[in-house]
């Protein structure tokens, strides 16, 4: 008896996900916030010592246990997800269904411009080597667990549900920026986490269009784990503005992300295309519509 229900168990899990929907992408990435806000804390008692109260970068044990160990955690709980519904490599890491268009290109620019800025700006001497490679460390997982979830996961999602690009590029950067809403609950200013949501709203874009152009997830994995380094190094923090710096790299840094975000929002009004409930390159097209859920 158990051996014929599990199966059926099994096909049950996965065709509900497989036929998506703009309700499920949302139940998903509540779920998922909610299980990476509260599974590390069981960990917390043991931890938490580690933690560098007065400087999180003080050092790389600091950073790990406040930083790296959470995105490790939702890394494992997205790849755990993915492997039960058979997402993996496929459709998560196929090509994309949808041909990127060459004016897409300027997101990978718009992207790479504050990075360069501030890599070329930052003062490595106020951290560790250690220190140093932890963040880096750190920002993979977030490159990989973020685009994983809002570009993996949703976008999948909403295109087996049957909705045209342009809804699902604008939904995945919601959902994106929405996920950072949960710092308002860390004790961050009110105007540090408002415009942390208009600019992720804005990277999330960016992303998608690089995972267009480039036909691959994993670019966007890249440019973003580059992304969250350069920032926390840069800013010396986590979701900081950089403020009171007479470098002129860092500078530079705050007008590039004003012309990221512009260029983000303009771009957004020309994107088009279906992938015709095809989540990646080979799949058979699904006779779905945005209403069948």
């Amino acid at each position: 008896m158990t051996e014929t229900s599990t199966p059926a168990r099994t096909n049950a899990w996965r065709a509900f996900w497989d036929r998506g929907g703009w309700w499920k992408a949302l139940g998903f990435v509540v779920v998922y916030l909610a299980a990476y806000q509260f599974l590390p804390l069981l960990a917390a008692p043991v931890l938490r010592g580690a933690i560098d109260q007065d400087d999180v970068f003080a050092t790389p044990e600091s950073v790990f246990v406040a930083i790296t160990f959470s995105l490790l955690v939702g890394s494992v709980l997205l790849i755990v997800f993915a492997l039960t519904v058979r997402w993996l490599p496929k459709p998560l890491f196929g090509r994309q269904p949808v041909r990127g268009r060459w004016w897409m290109w300027l997101a990978v620019v718009l992207v790479l411009i504050p990075i360069v800025l501030r890599a070329l700006g930052t003062d490595y001497s106020r951290y560790s080597v250690g220190v140093i490679l932890m963040v880096f460390l750190s920002a993979a997982f977030v490159g990989f667990s973020e685009e994983l979830l809002t570009r993996g996961v949703v976008v999948v999602l909403l295109r087996r549900g049957g909705y045209n690009e342009w809804v699902v590029a604008a939904l995945c950067a919601l959902l994106f920026s929405a996920l950072h809403s949960a710092n308002f609950f860390t004790g961050q200013e009110v105007a540090t986490v408002g415009f942390t949501l208009a600019y992720t709203f804005c990277f999330g874009i960016m992303m998608y269009l690089i995972m267009r152009v480039t036909g691959t997830i994993i670019w966007a994995m890249v440019l973003h784990g580059l992304t969250d380094p350069t920032t926390m190094l840069a800013s010396g923090g986590v979701d900081e503005l950089n403020s009171g710096t007479t470098n002129v790299f860092i500078t530079l840094v705050s007008p590039a992300t004003v012309l990221m975000m512009i260029g983000a929002l303009v771009l957004l009004i020309f994107i088009r295309g279906n992938a015709r409930g095809r989540a990646a390159m080979g799949e058979p097209e699904r006779v779905a519509t945005p209403t069948s859920g």
